[in-house]
């Protein structure tokens, strides 16, 4: 793997056995303990879910984190996820949202983090002249409080957001420096949307990318099968090399994600979670030629 590039182990690869989206979502493995196992391995951040996050900052303070995360050599951190930020503003869910926004925004702040990611997991409707002024909005909201992107992943639930057109019209129409597209070869690869198709993406807005394998015929329960049933880059159906290809020809250089829900995964001691997950993505940027 070419030294330039540095690989983030995303926070429901690296949780551990968690309950994702139906119950405990915090992780039992420390802080400090996924710090270490990522610097071990050689990722060179992190990621953390909101719910983890308000359950670390319980027993420490984002100042604690922070030194933490730095003392292991770590320079990014993903910070996620933002829902219902484009509802209305007396929305009791906008409401919600707004304060974790704050929450988001000031860890953000103190991490000086990569990014945000944000989107539409419940899949609620809205048009998209709404959702590029409400992107907007966030951006700019954002810009006051903190240099790290917001970026809009596009995925099979969001009924609004489901093609690499949709996703333009919606971060060119909000038009902000700071505001771009989070890609996850797990959702293009179940959206049918191909390697190529991501060259039409122009590159200010092709902010953060995420490596994650699985099978194209789709199981029969789609949410157990994205929550529990993914697969590890190389593992699975989609050319997860040929994604990493094109975006690295079209000009992306920033850092890559592993973004791996699998219960199978979850259950590994520590050690083997984090090792499996670099290793297996790592493989993701050795040439062809040197693996024939």
């Amino acid at each position: 793997m070419g030294a330039d590039v540095e690989l983030l182990g995303l926070y429901w690869t690296v949780s551990g056995p968690v309950e994702v989206h139906y119950g405990r979502e915090w992780s039992l493995f420390g802080w400090a303990d996924r710090c270490a196992a990522a610097r071990k391995v050689g990722f060179s951040g992190l990621g953390i879910w909101h719910a983890d996050l308000q359950h670390v900052l319980q027993s420490r303070s984002l100042q604690e984190m922070k030194e933490t995360f730095d003392a292991n050599g770590l320079r990014h951190l993903e910070l996620e996820f933002l829902m219902d930020w484009f509802l209305d503003p007396d929305d009791e869910r906008r409401r919600a949202s707004d304060e974790l926004r704050r929450l988001l925004f000031s860890a953000a702040a103190a991490f000086d983090a990569h990014h945000i990611k944000v989107g539409n997991i419940p899949g609620t409707p809205a048009g998209l002249p709404q959702l590029a002024e409400r992107f907007a909005e966030l951006c700019a909201d954002a810009a006051e409080h903190t240099n790290a992107k917001i970026v809009y992943e596009v995925m099979p639930f969001d009924v609004n957001v489901r093609s690499i057109e949709a996703a333009l019209e919606v971060v060119g129409g909000a038009g902000a420096s700071n505001g771009g597209l989070a890609i996850d070869t797990w959702h293009m690869g179940k959206l049918r949307i191909a390697p190529d198709e991501l060259r039409r993406i122009p590159l200010e807005y092709l902010s953060w990318i995420e490596l994650s394998d699985g099978g194209r015929v789709d199981m029969d329960d789609l949410i157990d099968e994205t929550i529990n049933h993914r697969r590890l880059p190389g593992a699975g159906d989609f050319d997860v090399r040929a994604y990493v290809e094109v975006c690295a020809d079209h000009g992306y250089t920033g850092p890559w994600g592993v973004e791996v829900l699998s219960e199978e995964l979850r259950n590994n001691p520590i050690d083997v979670i984090f090792r499996r997950a670099y290793d297996t993505t790592a493989a993701q940027f050795v040439e062809r030629e040197e693996l024939a």
